[in-house]
């Protein structure tokens, strides 16, 4: 009964870390390859998500703004287009010089980098 407990458990943990999508991104040099599209602003308080770029792939994990660019689009989870205009993007994004400033001011827009 333990035994098929701990089976069960380890099955279900192993099912949710499946399910938490890395934020490993490339950088489209066309719109119409873009997952999605982006707007850098200038100011944080305009951003829906506070953006840390992280050195290595493994620091990439979850959705929580830490970005990891890959040369790559095959190695990518997300690939992305940075707009020129604000209207034309789907996400706005600040790039914060701390990994601890990085995470999402409007939570409604989770769901883009799922």
């Amino acid at each position: 009964m333990k035994k098929s407990f701990l089976h069960i458990l380890f099955l279900f943990l192993g099912a949710c870390s499946l399910s938490v999508s890395a934020q490993k991104v490339f950088s489209c040099n066309n719109r119409y390859d873009a997952d999605i599209k982006i707007f850098v602003v200038e100011n944080r308080y305009d951003a829906d998500l506070l953006v840390y770029k992280v050195k290595n792939t493994y620091d990439a994990d979850g959705n929580k703004g830490l970005w990891y660019f890959c040369e790559n689009k095959y190695d990518a989870k997300k690939s992305v287009w940075f707009a020129e205009n604000r209207y034309d993007a789907d996400l706005k994004i600040y790039f914060v010089e701390n990994k601890y400033d990085a995470g999402w001011r409007e939570k409604e827009k989770m769901h883009l980098l799922f």
